[in-house]
């Protein structure tokens, strides 16, 4: 009887401790993730861009590797292919999903990022931004701006003005997504968007940002993946400079500065 209590004690005080600090679950995934890398897989999980939610039933075709389908979890597994540098072709396809294909690039026989945020469809028109991270820095902000007219960012989520420019999702705890989607872009405008490393707001000259976070940005229109962006390594910096849409062009900057 006291055993049963004591377990129920331990339970009981666990999920309490889940709700309370869930980055704790994300320490359980990375170690269900690390254990499948001792077994000789690799891990995919795939988020939607606009809720975070999982994506489940999704088709994954990954060339000269196989065919897979998420599970509940947004998850796949397969096995660590035998050229520990290479690079990875692959196929995404959900329902009422953009269709996004894009390089997986192995390193050392690991992943630089495994986590992918997709958007669901969007209007032709439309152009979404998609950022991806890892745990650390916990707090990331994606910031548009359109010169001359509004700033986009976690302080000003909505600006009715060529359409409509808003943040989707504004993550706070590490790892994404966080999203903006601009419903028109002006044909005369030019826009600047960027990633700004808050946890570092005080820091100008750390490296963390660009060492640790694993930061991606997806770039949507058209009803496709546009561009898929990584930021550059060990360099100084807690902003980053990603890429700038001039006469409705857009042109990848790919830097970091110090703000």
């Amino acid at each position: 009887m006291k055993l049963n209590y004591i377990v129920l004690t331990i339970i009981m005080s666990s999920t309490w401790i889940f709700g309370q600090y869930p980055q704790i679950k994300d320490i359980d995934k990375h170690m269900d993730d690390a254990f499948s890398e001792m077994e000789g897989e690799l891990t995919l999980h795939f988020f939607n861009a606009v809720t975070g939610n999982p994506i489940h039933n999704a088709i994954v075709k990954m060339d000269d590797i196989g065919e897979y389908k998420t599970n509940d979890e947004g998850k796949i597994l397969f096995p660590i292919p035998e050229d520990a540098f290479s690079v990875i072709p692959v196929s995404f396809r959900a329902d009422k999903y953009i269709k996004t294909d894009f390089d997986l690039e192995l390193q050392a026989g690991t992943l630089f990022l495994n986590r992918f945020s997709i958007s669901p469809e969007i209007d032709l028109k439309h152009i979404r931004f998609v950022l991806d991270w890892s745990k650390k820095p916990r707090d990331l902000d994606a910031h548009l701006v359109k010169k001359g007219d509004y700033h986009i960012s976690y302080r000003n989520k909505r600006k009715y003005a060529d359409g409509i420019a808003e943040v989707d999702r504004d993550d706070m705890n590490g790892y994404g997504p966080e999203t903006i989607t601009v419903r028109e872009i002006s044909p005369n405008a030019v826009y600047e968007y960027y990633v700004h490393d808050y946890t570092h707001r005080s820091s100008p000259k750390t490296k963390d940002f660009s060492k640790y976070s694993k930061a991606v940005v997806k770039v949507y229109g058209k009803g496709k993946l546009l561009h898929k962006v990584q930021i550059p390594q060990d360099r100084i910096g807690n902003t980053w400079q990603v890429l700038e849409i001039r006469n409705r062009k857009i042109s990848l900057i790919n830097k970091m500065s110090k703000e």
